[in-house]
């Protein structure tokens, strides 16, 4: 389960055995959302955000704090998509120590 991004507490990170559409799993405590990110024309068109089965969904701070992160690190967050599922590479995680 590599972890993608850190942002105060809040971790972004891919299960092992993922799918499309390429996502990326939040968690913050006991809580998690996912985000989804959807392609036309070969450019990010949409970021979309679903419940994560079996858990509670992020808080409204942590859950408007991670749309912005993935909204801003989208290409990162796909780059490291494909290093670590299609590439078969380790990521390195991004660790965002300012508040935005």
């Amino acid at each position: 389960m590599p972890k993608v991004i850190e942002y105060f507490g809040i971790i972004f990170y891919f299960y092992s055995n993922e799918h499309l559409p390429i996502h990326v799993h939040v968690s913050y405590g006991e809580f998690e959302s996912i985000f989804e990110i959807f392609f036309e024309d070969g450019h990010i068109s949409k970021i979309a955000v679903r419940k994560s089965v079996g858990k509670t969904s992020l808080p409204a701070q942590q859950l408007r704090d991670a749309n912005r992160i993935v909204e801003m690190y989208a290409s990162d967050i796909v780059n490291k998509w494909t290093d670590f599922f299609v590439l078969k590479k380790k990521i390195k995680s991004t660790k965002i120590t300012k508040r935005l």
